[in-house]
């Protein structure tokens, strides 16, 4: 029996797909709107989606479905409860980038402990010329040798990141998880994690736990200076309420891959303020060749596992 497979949002994964190892057709779409989201999914038996909602609305509609496979790691934007209330198997992609995010969240935090944009916006302005001696003295530099790192998701990124820390002669603290009065072994609190970070990297799902988890408070709470990176989701941080820690020099630096709103059509504050000790990439810390071949073989070998009755990444 052939199987249907519908691939909502393929422009999101711009490699090949390993051909899957079962009689299938596949019906790719380069991106889908809300409304697209039913007539196109009405025969499939799997739907593939990296960011497209899949809700219990569309999901009432889709009696033939059997399997949404996510083309990423993260899974908020699946309603996972009504699958399982359907029998309607998840599964989604781990592991793929944990190196390549972990580079990318190193780079943003070396980039701003060493002030790279403010040096380059003044050399760009012809500081460094105009200069009397033979070299532009500008924002501070730091070092990362000596200073502390608080990672908050201790997953494979997080893990990742801390050994690229510990290279760097960083020492490195997991936070617990907020509000929690139990402390495992191996972290802080997260109290303690926000007071004593010199750089604080966010590796932690978005859900209702984690969502707003750093706004004015945290930030406030944070030492003085420090640098704060999130490579995770948008919906962690209160984006307003970083500008405005960086504007009152409560944080030295931030850099972000995420944002509340992707793509950011309605703009975001993150966007406007122009900033020196900002850096905002357009989510694609995750997304180096290498690790894109990874999930796409990931992606399909989750498909091949379901057929054969296995339960390979599966969250249902």
């Amino acid at each position: 029996m052939t199987t249907s497979i519908v691939f909502l949002d393929r422009d999101s994964l711009p490699v090949p797909l390993p051909r899957f190892g079962f009689d299938h057709e596949l019906t790719e779409y380069p991106s889908t709107s809300p409304d697209q989201r039913l007539p196109r999914c009405e025969h499939a038996d799997i739907v593939i989606s990296n960011k497209v909602v899949i809700d219990d609305a569309v999901l009432a509609g889709l009696p033939r479905l059997r399997l949404v496979a996510i083309a990423a790691t993260g899974f908020n934007h699946i309603d996972i409860e009504a699958c399982r209330r359907r029998g309607i198997a998840v599964c989604n992609v781990r592991h793929y980038g944990d190196e390549t995010v972990a580079e990318h969240a190193f780079m943003l935090m070396l980039a701003l402990a060493r002030n790279l944009p403010a040096y380059q916006r003044d050399v760009a302005a012809g500081l460094w010329e105009a200069s009397e001696s033979f070299c532009h003295f500008g924002s501070p530099i730091r070092d990362l040798a000596g200073a502390v790192l608080g990672i908050i998701g201790r997953g494979g990124i997080g893990e990742a990141l801390a050994a690229r820390a510990r290279a760097f002669g960083m020492s490195v603290l997991y936070g617990e998880r907020k509000g929690s009065k139990e402390i495992r072994e191996g972290y802080v609190s997260f109290e303690a994690l926000l007071a004593q970070s010199d750089v604080l990297s966010l590796h932690c799902p978005l859900n209702e736990q984690t969502r707003g988890m750093i706004a004015q408070t945290e930030l406030m709470a944070m030492k003085p200076g420090a640098i704060l990176i999130n490579t995770a989701r948008g919906g962690i941080v209160d984006e307003g309420a970083v500008i405005a820690a960086l504007k009152y020099g409560q944080l030295g630096g931030a850099g972000f891959d995420v944002l509340s709103s992707e793509p950011p059509v309605a703009g975001s504050p993150l966007l406007k303020a122009r900033l020196p000790n900002l850096i905002v990439t357009p989510h694609i810390g995750w997304a180096s060749r290498g690790a894109m071949d990874r999930l796409a073989a990931s992606l399909v070998a989750n498909c091949e596992a379901w057929r054969r009755g296995e339960r390979l990444n599966r969250l249902d």
